[in-house]
This record gives C-alpha cells, sequence and structure tokens, in this order.
C-alpha cells in the first residue's frame, strides 16, 4: 500500500486523513499542496480515478466559479498553475484516488 495524502497544513479534513492512516499504522507520505502542487501526471491519474473535474475544485474559493466556466483544458492548466483551488485532502493509493473526506472507500483499500 503506498498512500500520499495531499493537502493544505490548516485544512481540517487534511489532518483527519492522516490521523485516518497514523492510528492504523499504515505509513503515508504527505504533500503540501500550495508548496508543492501536483504534477501534471499525478493531476491526471487522480481526475481519472475520480471521474470528474468538477469534485476536485474547492467551492469555497473565491476563484471557483471562474474555473467551472473554463474549458476542460484549461480547467486542468489553472488547476495546475493555482494548487490552493484544490478541495482538500486528495489521498492517492497507486492508482486509485479520492478527493476531500472518504473514510469508507480508505476502510475498503485496507481489507
Amino acid at each position: 500500500m503506498n498512500i500520499q495524502i495531499f493537502g493544505k497544513s490548516k485544512c481540517f479534513a487534511t489532518k483527519k486523513a492522516e490521523r485516518f492512516f497514523r492510528e492504523r499504522g499504515i505509513k503515508f507520505q504527505s504533500v503540501d499542496l500550495p508548496k508543492k502542487g501536483l504534477s501534471r501526471r499525478e493531476l491526471e491519474s487522480v481526475l481519472h480515478a475520480v471521474g470528474d473535474l468538477s469534485l476536485l475544485v474547492d467551492e469555497k474559493h473565491p476563484d471557483a466559479a471562474l474555473v467551472r466556466y473554463l474549458l476542460p483544458d484549461a480547467q486542468v492548466e489553472k488547476l495546475l498553475e493555482e494548487p490552493k483551488l484544490l478541495r482538500t485532502p486528495i489521498v492517492r493509493n497507486g492508482q486509485k484516488a479520492t478527493v476531500g473526506e472518504a473514510q469508507d472507500i480508505w476502510l475498503k483499500w485496507l481489507e
């Protein structure tokens, strides 16, 4: 199991995801999204796993409405340029990924 948690340091949901895996003794790699961002390949992998780009956008961000009106390729570019627009946490397990709190899915990964 290769868990990566992409999140913001002050994000409560990110801390909750880290605590979830820590309490179960699962090692994970934590990535500070505003500092490191996502590579294009990582973003495409998450998008493929999640299935819908709108699920990746943090609706609470002031520029979230702007992203909705861009063409799909431009949306991806915008998310790569401004990782603060991404909803967190993004949790990856190989080719699988979740966005936001998804403890039910994380539990299935552990089975």
